[in-house]
């Protein structure tokens, strides 16, 4: 191994000298290059080694392409088999020279058989593999039948043998040797991950199995493997799960971890049968995914002071309010993270465990085996805790115990299903908790809903025509209130899917539990009457008022305010 390598792997890897001399005999020996050694020995993460080599080999290092755009003449004429197999794409055109990106620095052979095919000078970039599939992906997305190509080695016999020795964290970049099944179903789940998208939906039709992503909440039609494969394809997905191929007439819930590049994802997997065949619905869940900051997620000033002021108290309860997908979670997690310090004993139990917090014990609720949310909560309270978040408070049990848990000098988070901040206090009521118990321990009541953010690329800011002049008006705006009487919206692009969308961003109503609210709690008045009355004395601000703050902000857009939220009845 030539010296200056060996040095920069040791002064700037981290790697001791025998280590750095027994990856490189072991280079020389096998057919796996020194750069994927130091990736699968557990030397050096993909980015680091990529890195590394980018220095001693003088190339340069894109760490993210999501803002590449490649150039119309590598799709034109590079094959998009070829830009796959290789892991090669065009990144940038400059004076006649095309600037590729590959992440095997070593292997320059395919680099001048993309050259060749060009007819044209290349110079090579580096940049990880998931960077790479996805902007291939992206790039030939309008010009390939994807789904065609992939299929297109696909014989009978793949059809009737469905591989079902699924290895568990399975690698969804790792497609050699695999399948055409196999690596359409991994390129489809791949492919949703990198569109950030939260479930895939496989859906037969008459004539027809079609994929549905799930992203920021709506969900958007993609591919349609043809309907010949839809056994094959189910059962492929199914394996995966661990589920019953063979049985096809009743529901089954199924799980699997992959991994993408060095990510891990875990995936809920649901079935039912439906008059055209099984429909499935996968959840994605990114283990890797980063948790938010309470100032990270949607709060304004006067939302994020009430919330950062009852995180610190030693004791009551804390309820996140709001329908399936509405980014409670996210809100929890959020105010752990402020909380999480080595003075204190921090607790979860979740139903599932979306995301792994350093320094938290997190239970995962197991029904079979008799874990409850209940029976979980009961052990928890013999562990000494400080703080405790529940999943879901679902029934009177698991209420009660939050309840006397708040009481005898913890501090308790949960979700609850309910419309709004005030409904969670009469929710309580209504499963058996007693109006003292509730008036006494809960501290602050939080609803929420997640709106789309507009696309940052192709965000404008326009006169209104007439049909969104009336939208505004219609909620109680005037056109003077946006600055120099303008209205932002997102014009659609490539970045954004065309939807003029990206991202989300969460409203918020938060209802603190003050002598106000207590009374009313005691003579177990109605959520309307509680809401009215918080909002007169400027106790509360709903969901609507917040998204309309958000809309003048230029964050979001009046049709998606009126999506995800109701007129107050004041």
């Amino acid at each position: 191994m030539d010296s200056t390598l060996s040095e920069l792997l040791v002064q700037e890897g981290g790697m001791i000298p025998e280590d750095v001399k027994e990856c490189g005999a072991l280079a020389l020996d096998s057919d796996q290059g020194l750069d994927r050694l130091l990736v699968t020995k557990g030397f050096l993460s993909e980015p680091e080694m990529l890195k590394l080599m980018a220095k001693y080999l003088a190339y340069p290092f894109h760490p993210d392409l999501r803002d590449a755009d490649v150039p119309t003449n590598f799709v034109d004429r590079v094959p998009v088999h070829m830009a796959r197999t290789f892991n090669l794409v065009g990144v940038e055109q400059v004076d006649g020279t095309m600037m590729v990106a590959t992440c095997a620095p070593f292997d320059l052979h395919p680099v001048d058989d993309v050259a060749t095919t060009l007819g044209m000078e290349v110079d090579v970039v580096l940049a990880p593999k998931a960077e790479i599939t996805s902007l291939i992906n992206r790039a030939y997305k309008t010009k390939a039948d994807v789904v065609e190509e992939t299929l297109s080695g696909l014989d009978m016999d793949d059809l009737i043998r469905v591989d079902d020795n699924m290895e568990e964290g399975e690698d969804l970049l790792d497609t050699s040797n695999k399948a055409p099944l196999i690596k359409l179903v991994n390129m489809i789940l791949f492919q949703a991950l990198k569109m950030r998208a939260s479930d895939v939906h496989i859906q037969p039709y008459v004539d027809k199995l079609q994929v549905r992503y799930r992203i920021d909440g709506v969900l958007y039609d993609m591919e349609a493997p043809p309907k010949k494969y839809q056994d094959a394809f189910v059962s492929r997905i199914k394996v995966m799960g661990k589920m019953d191929i063979a049985e096809r007439r009743l529901p089954q819930d199924g799980r699997a971890t992959l991994r993408i590049g060095e990510n891990d994802v875990d995936v809920r997997i649901s079935s039912i049968p439906t008059t055209y065949g099984e429909r499935i619905v996968m959840r994605l869940l990114d283990k890797s995914a980063r948790v938010y900051r309470l100032g990270e997620i949607g709060l304004d000033k006067f939302n994020e002071d009430i919330l950062r002021t009852y995180v610190q108290y030693t004791h009551g309860v804390i309820f996140v309010t709001g329908p399936t997908g509405s980014g409670k979670t996210t809100t929890l997690y959020g105010a752990l993270t402020e909380m999480n310090s080595s003075d204190k004993n921090v607790l979860t139990i979740e139903d599932p465990v979306e995301y792994n917090l350093s320094g938290i014990s997190q239970v995962q609720v197991n029904a079979k085996k008799g874990l409850t949310f209940a029976a979980g909560l009961r052990s928890f309270l013999r562990q000494d805790p400080d703080i405790m978040m529940i999943g879901e408070v679902r029934d009177g049990e698991t209420a009660d115990i939050a309840i006397r848990a708040a009481l005898t000098g913890h501090l308790v988070l949960s979700t609850l299903h309910t419309n709004d901040a005030a409904s969670a206090v009469t929710r309580m009521l209504d499963i058996g908790v007693e109006p003292y118990l509730v008036a006494s321990s809960v501290l602050l009541c939080i609803a929420q809903r997640l709106v789309r953010v507009i696309c940052p690329k192709c965000k404008e800011l326009v006169d209104p025509e007439l049909e969104l002049l009336k939208s505004i008006q219609s909620v109680g705006l005037e056109l003077d209130q946006f600055p120099d009487r303008r209205v932002a919206i997102g014009r659609g692009c490539d970045y954004c899917f065309d939807s003029g969308y990206v991202d989300r961003t969460a409203l918020y109503e938060m209802l603190p539990v003050d002598e106000h609210v207590r009374v009313r709690v005691m003579d177990r008045s109605g959520a309307s009457i509680i809401k009215r009355e918080a909002i007169q004395r400027n106790a509360l601000r709903t969901l609507r008022m917040d998204g309309l703050n958000k809309v003048l902000a230029g964050t979001t857009t009046i049709e998606e305010v009126l999506r995800v939220t109701q007129k107050d009845d004041i």
